[in-house]
């Protein structure tokens, strides 16, 4: 994947502050005009820099304030990409990352009370086959939670040229 100019990060920051950012506001800030920052957005989607838009939405709002870890140990590393793939399946899995260590996985669970985390413990993640053991840590409070990367800062030479 090519570089990133500094308008591109600029841009990048921007619509990873508000993703429904107008790209007049954009241009203005940035110095181009709304159809060279149209274009360059579509480079960015397009080169896989930017992978979508979404809605933030309160988990608390819709009844799943419960914020778990699973880390999962499987029984064999030939299944693993087998059971990441059902672990991805499994309603209320928000993420999935393969992991080092003595885990093989690592699952963000959103569940309505522990009643509910159960089921998916139970139900859903105990029934995958190749699923060895869980090891479940139940959130009490978040600190921080965020969508946003930390872009490099653009070069104060380069975006003088």
């Amino acid at each position: 994947m090519s570089a990133l100019d500094p308008i591109d990060l600029k841009i990048l920051a921007f619509l990873q502050q508000n993703g429904r950012i107008a790209q007049v506001e954009i241009a203005r800030e940035v110095g181009l005009a709304p159809s060279a920052v149209l274009e360059r957005v579509r480079k960015l989607e397009a080169r896989g820099v930017i992978l979508g838009y979404a809605a933030l939405v309160n988990p608390k709002a819709v009844g799943l304030g419960m914020l778990a870890f699973v880390a999962v140990r499987t029984s064999e590393i030939a299944g693993d990409e087998k059971v990441g793939q059902d672990l991805a399946a499994v309603p209320d899995v928000l993420e999935v990352h393969h992991v080092a260590g003595d885990d093989c996985f690592l699952v963000k669970v959103r569940a309505r009370d522990p009643e509910h985390l159960g089921d998916i413990l139970k139900g859903g993640i105990g029934r995958i086959a190749g699923v060895r053991s869980t090891r479940t840590t139940i959130v009490l409070g978040s600190l921080k939670e965020s969508t946003e990367l930390s872009l490099p800062e653009p070069d104060a030479e380069a975006a003088a040229s």
